[in-house]
This record gives structure tokens, sequence and C-alpha cells, in this order.
């Protein structure tokens, strides 16, 4: 399963922060990739509309998200807006906003 995960926006917008981020299960250990399968599955990802509820009227600083699946045999990218109101998507969202930010730490700590 392939994961691209991309936030914009919000108070603190900074555009090289937004950059996507690429999570392939299959170079995961086994029981994180279960982990991220299942709040996939809880979420009832690929059922969910290709863009959720936009924020009320006049609502600004708000951070959107971008995440796209794919599997063998499917795709599926949703577009959302914070608050994320589904208890299971929130923890699918916040789950990938962890990975993110881990992902941006290991790259600024590697070595030039």
């Amino acid at each position: 399963m392939h994961i691209q995960f991309t936030m914009e926006g919000g108070i603190a917008y900074f555009p090289g922060m937004s950059q996507p981020v690429t999570i392939d299960t299959d170079a995961l250990p086994v029981e994180e990739a279960n982990a991220l399968e299942r709040l996939i599955e809880d979420a009832s990802f690929f059922d969910l509309p290709t863009r959720a509820a936009a924020p009320p009227r006049g609502a600004a600083d708000y951070r959107q998200y971008t995440l796209s699946v794919d599997t063998p045999g499917r795709r599926h990218t949703v577009q959302m807006t914070d608050p994320v109101e589904d208890p299971h998507v929130r923890a699918l969202v916040d789950h990938l906003k962890t990975k993110a930010r881990e992902g941006r730490t290991k790259t600024k700590q590697q070595p030039l």
C-alpha cells in the first residue's frame, strides 16, 4: 500500500513544511504497517467522499489535508479541512501528521 499525505495552510504555514509525505507500508515494520492499514480500514477511507465538508464561510487559517491511498486494484484521494469531525478519520490524520513530523526530523538529522 502506498500513501501520500500533504498538509497545507494553517496559522503557521511554511511552504517547505507542506511537502508531501509518501509511505510505503511494505517498507515499514510489520506491526506498524498493520496498524496503519487498520487505521485506513477503521476510517472507511475508500468510502469517503473525495472532498470532505468545507469549513464555515468566512473561516480562515484552517489546515487542509490531501490523502491518497493506492492498493492493488484501487486508488482513492480525499481532501479535507480541519477540524476533522469523524474520530476514525481524525485518528488516521493524526497518525499521518506524526509520521510527517518524524520524516522531516530524520531528514534534518542526516549529514549533508
